[in-house]
């Protein structure tokens, strides 16, 4: 029964209002309305490509402002690229956020267009994925559970014993910057011969370019034009037997292989979701070659099982979302 009023009669229950959570990608800012443990609004905004953090920012508001709430919101939890720590208001430096150079305190802007109320959050956008999928995704029910995200760059985010971890610097479960050819392709964080350079789709995009500019033909180029080479057009080259295409994507299944194997050899995971925009497009033939190089790299007769994540684009929001209502 519920609660009484001082005139005998019963109150009115009065639901929380929903926690959003936003996830900020390197070509689409996702937002999400949650109550109970379910997305009840969904709003997409593209990411400027010029005007550094005010102009993501904006965007960010507006989306926010799409999700149709009555009124403000009272908790916005952000997920983003780059360093961060759960439960901190800044983000950055994040090399895949055009202008983002530095660590950027997010709690202001928000503050000033929402109210001075507005408790913010941010977390690392694959710590926050990874969250999500522990909780209400593919690694429900499992104690242990790498996720890997495979799209405009590579990220990924460790939980062990139910909890993510982030590491000393939040860092944690990065893959994307595991060294798999020394002095290789240049990263967008600076280094070289990260996985990300290999199987993130900037860095795909970018030997792909340079070999077209060599004069190697490519339905990559005929397909993309001057625009960016998305998830789809991936998909498409390869489908159509792009020799190219269909070379770049085995160097990226290897890689992220190879890297997998060396995180399961310190943690010893047995399960790792793979999703993001181009790991999704490409389906399942990428993520069989993915867990074959783990196999064939592991020194055992391992069982670990490479699956999709099943949440899909909205994880690092509701992530992020889940993150925002357990703050006080």
């Amino acid at each position: 029964m519920g609660p009484r009023s001082a005139r005998g009669g019963l109150r009115p229950v009065v639901a929380p209002p929903p926690t959003v959570g936003v996830d900020l990608g390197g070509t689409k800012i996702y937002a999400v309305a949650l109550a109970d443990g379910e997305v009840v609004a969904t709003a997409k905004r593209s990411t400027p490509r010029t005007g550094g953090p005010s102009a993501v920012l904006e965007r960010v508001a507006e989306a926010v402002e799409r999700l149709g709430l009555d009124g403000p919101p009272h908790r916005i939890g952000i997920g983003g690229p780059g360093p961060s720590r759960a439960g901190r208001t800044t983000l950055g430096p994040a090399p895949n956020l055009a202008g983002w150079d530095d660590a950027v305190d997010l709690a202001p802007p928000l503050r000033e267009r929402f109210g001075e109320d507005l408790v913010v959050v941010v977390d690392n956008d694959v710590n926050a994925a990874a969250r999500a999928e522990a909780a209400l995704g593919a690694g429900a029910g499992a104690p242990d559970l790498l996720t890997v995200f495979v799209g405009t760059g590579v990220g990924g985010g460790l939980v062990l014993d139910g909890r993510v971890r982030t590491g000393a610097h939040g860092m944690a479960g990065e893959i994307g910057h595991l060294l798999v050819v020394p002095d290789g392709e240049p990263c967008g964080c600076g280094g070289r011969g990260h996985v990300e350079a290999y199987a993130g789709r900037a860095g795909m995009e970018r030997i792909a370019r340079r070999r077209h500019d060599a004069g190697e033909p490519t339905a990559l180029v005929d397909l993309a034009g001057e625009g960016r080479m998305r998830s789809s057009i991936w998909a498409e080259a390869l489908a159509s037997g792009d020799a190219m295409a269909a070379e770049l994507v085995e160097s990226a299944a290897s890689h992220v292989g190879t890297a997998l194997a060396q995180v399961a050899l310190v943690v010893d995971v047995g399960l790792v979701a793979v999703g993001g925009g181009l790991a999704e497009r490409l389906g399942a033939s990428f993520l069989g070659a993915v867990e074959q190089r783990v196999h064939d790299l592991l020194p055992w007769d391992s069982d670990l099982h490479v699956v999709p994540t099943r949440l899909g684009d909205p994880a690092g929001a509701i992530g992020a979302a889940l993150l925002a209502a357990e703050q006080p």
